[in-house]
């Protein structure tokens, strides 16, 4: 069997929580600890422009306190870039940010962006950061990664969580694809968006991916169950579909 699937658990939303009403609780980097504890392997934070949940003092604190690595969400700004260079984070995912949207809407357009994004990845790699790029499962975005120098994508798994039926099987389709390409071109491939107790076993079958990034299910799976035991659910989930991939496999 390769080895593990990687589960990184994004505690944004526990700092959403606590903004809506201001003070200290509930205490995200409270809830990277109980992450690390109950079987994640690294913590993913967002420290969006606007601060809507994460905030720079919960980045500094995870750094501090916490640790599992951190893999920091930034949007591609001079602002972000400073931050990250600042805290040199073990890996920065660079992800396509509107002021306006709920939530990340889509990927990363590597291949619109080459120019500026090509210096922002190199000055990070230079110090020793692990760059990844949020994309679509698309060959070219891929491709374009390469030329970039990024050793890391993320899959966008949104569509495929947000989609039913054949519409599903044809996004994870494309996923797959994208996975197996990322491999073949020398990219270390993750996946996230959207994934759920419901949806997230064909993802972690796919055994050119790596690692996923789940946050807000887990977060709101917490209300009811607690985080322990969310994250518990989400690991054998995922250990599992892994284990039977590499049979089927090795079959």
């Amino acid at each position: 069997m390769k080895s593990k699937l990687r589960l990184g658990v994004n505690i944004d939303h526990v700092a959403t929580i606590r903004n809506a009403r201001g003070g200290i609780y509930p205490d995200p980097v409270r809830a990277a600890k109980l992450a690390a504890a109950a079987g994640a392997d690294g913590i993913t934070a967002h420290l969006r422009e606007d601060r809507r949940h994460i905030c720079d003092d919960d980045i500094q604190r995870i750094n501090d306190e916490v640790e599992q690595p951190l893999n920091f969400e930034m949007a591609a700004t001079p602002e972000m870039l400073a931050i990250a260079l600042r805290h040199t984070p073990h890996a920065a995912c660079i992800v396509p940010e509107k002021r306006e949207e709920q939530t990340t809407e889509g990927g990363l357009d590597a291949v619109g962006g080459h120019n500026h994004l090509k210096p922002m990845i190199r000055q990070m790699l230079d110090a020793g950061i692990r760059v990844s790029l949020f994309i679509e499962p698309d060959p070219s975005q891929l491709d374009a990664a390469v030329s970039l120098g990024a050793p890391v994508v993320e899959l966008h798994t949104g569509r495929y969580a947000d989609l039913a039926g054949e519409a599903r099987e044809a996004e994870f389709a494309r996923i797959e694809a994208a996975a197996a390409h990322a491999d073949k071109i020398g990219l270390e491939c993750h996946a996230g968006h959207g994934l759920t107790f419901d949806n997230v076993t064909p993802i972690a079958g796919i055994t050119s991916i790596v690692e996923l990034n789940i946050g807000h299910f887990l977060v709101g799976e917490a209300i009811f169950s607690g985080l322990d035991s969310a994250i518990r659910r989400m690991r054998s989930l995922m250990d599992r579909a892994r284990a039977e991939a590499e049979g089927a496999r090795s079959a």
